[in-house]
Parts: structure tokens; sequence; C-alpha cells
């Protein structure tokens, strides 16, 4: 493929969904842009879920990724909080999908290990290596997570597409 490719990274939750944008050329990654939807705390769950699809479409509509990656549900102890979550990546995933994207799905110990080399890194770790991998970039804990699920992306495309090919 000629020139850069644009990655959504998504970082899923029901309360902030961080999303991040990066530009993929060859290994070289690039930073475009990213943020967090946050849903007003007292809405219902419907209209909470409909923001986050809507907010996250409007970033899909304004940085026009080629691409998209979601961080998997990591199963906590509270199966109403894991639940919560599932409804949360629901809608990001339908945003994705909606817009036309292939959408990838990574575990977040895969996603820590890609960014910065063990699955057990702190969130502050994480933070650091993005502005690392990506200069200048002063991101919330959700949007630098978001960023690190598409760095895991842009680490794994290809591998997925020769294993798909298989």
């Amino acid at each position: 493929m000629t020139g850069a490719i644009r990655i959504l990274g998504i970082d899923p939750g029901l309360r902030r969904t961080g999303w991040g944008v990066i530009a993929a050329q060859g290994s070289r990654l690039s930073f475009v842009a990213c943020g967090v939807v946050a849903p007003p705390a007292g809405d219902a769950l419907s209209d909470r879920l409909n923001a986050l699809f809507d907010g996250l479409s409007a970033v899909i509509a304004e940085h026009a990724p080629h691409e998209a990656a979601a961080e998997e549900t990591f199963m906590a102890a509270n199966a109403a909080s894991a639940l919560k979550l599932g409804h949360a990546r629901a809608a990001a995933l339908l945003a994705a999908s909606q817009a036309g994207l292939p959408v990838a799905e990574y575990a977040a110990r895969l996603v820590k290990k890609s960014v910065v080399g063990t699955g057990a890194a702190e969130k502050g770790q994480v933070a650091a290596m993005i502005g690392v991998l990506l200069p200048g970039t002063r991101a919330s804990a959700d949007a630098a997570d978001a960023l690190a699920v598409a760095v895991c992306h842009a680490h794994h495309r290809t591998q997925r597409r020769l294993e798909g090919a298989a």
C-alpha cells in the first residue's frame, strides 16, 4: 500500500470512551488526533450508548480513518460492570462498522506488550510510552490507551492479514 493509512484506536468505556487516530506508513507512526467521548453520567443507558455511537461517528467523519481497532473486554470480578462495558464496546464497534471500517480487536495484555514491552504495564507506563512513540502527544489516560490500541494494530495488522489469507 502506498501512502499512510489512518488507524482509529478505541478504548471503550461507558463513562469515558477514549479514541486516538494515528497515521502509519510502513513502520513509521505519527499522531493525528485523540480525545474522549464522555456521555452525561445521569442519562439513561440507551442515551449514553447513543452518545458514544454519535461521538465516535463524528470522530470517524472528521478524521477519515481507513481501519479501526478496539480493546477486547477484560472480564472483571463484577459481571454487571463487564456487561455495561460490553454495551459500550458494541456501540463503538457499530460506529466503526457502520462507517465501513474493518475492525480488529486486541486483548489488553497484547496492547500493553506492544507498546511497553510487558502485558502487565500500568496505565502511567502506557501513557509515557505513547509520548515516546508519538512525540509531542499529550493524551489523557483513556485517550493514551486508545492510541496504544492503534499502535498495537499498526504493529499487528500485516500479520493478521497474512493469517486470514492462510
